[in-house]
C-alpha cells in the first residue's frame, strides 16, 4: 500500500482491532508458581486506546486464547468495547462485531502477529503487523509498526490513525 493509499486509509478507520498476547503483550506467557498466569500490558498503548475512545471511536480484542480474566479486566479498565478471549473462529467474531458496532469492515483497523490472524487481516480496511510478527502476518498487513507486540505497537497505530484523521 503506497503512502497516500495508507493515509487514506486510516482517515476512515472507526474500529480499532487487536490481537492480545504478541500484540498488546509481547507474546511471552508467565505463570506463577501456582499456576496463575500473568500478562504484561505496555501504559502507552492503554493511553493510546484512552484517546482514540476519546475521539469517539471504538475498540475491541479478538484472542485465540482463553485469558482467566486478565484480558478482560484490562479491556474494562480501557473502556475497550468488544472482547473476544478463547476464540476458534475470528473471522465469525469479526463478523459479529462488525454487525453490533454497524462499522463496515473497510472502516476496521486489526493489529496481528500470528498466523492465525491473517484470515480476519484480508477482510478488513487497514490490516496492520507488529514489528516482530511472523512473516507471513508482515506480508498480510498494509502496515508493519516500528514497534514490537507489548512495546507500544498499539500507541504507534493509534497516533498514525488519529493523525490520518486530524488531517
Amino acid at each position: 500500500m503506497s503512502d497516500e493509499s495508507l493515509i487514506e486509509a486510516a482517515r476512515n478507520i472507526r474500529l480499532l482491532l487487536m490481537d492480545c498476547d504478541g500484540v498488546l503483550t509481547d507474546g511471552k506467557l508467565y505463570f506463577s508458581a501456582s499456576g496463575e498466569a500473568m500478562k504484561a500490558f505496555h501504559v502507552r498503548d492503554g493511553q493510546g486506546i484512552v484517546e482514540w475512545h476519546k475521539s469517539g471511536l471504538i475498540s475491541g480484542i479478538i484472542s485465540g486464547r482463553r485469558s482467566e480474566g486478565i484480558v478482560e479486566a484490562r479491556a474494562k479498565e480501557l473502556g475497550i468495547q468488544f472482547v473476544v478471549t478463547g476464540s476458534n473462529d475470528k473471522t465469525a467474531d469479526l463478523e459479529r462485531i462488525l454487525a453490533e458496532s454497524g462499522v463496515a469492515a473497510e472502516h476496521t483497523a486489526f493489529i496481528g502477529d500470528d498466523i492465525g490472524d491473517i484470515g480476519l487481516m484480508q477482510l478488513i480496511g487497514l490490516p496492520v503487523a507488529v514489528a516482530d510478527a511472523v512473516e507471513s502476518v508482515k506480508a498480510a498487513a498494509a502496515y508493519t509498526t516500528r514497534a514490537n507486540g507489548g512495546d507500544a505497537a498499539v500507541r504507534e497505530v493509534i497516533d498514525m490513525l488519529l493523525a490520518a484523521q486530524a488531517g
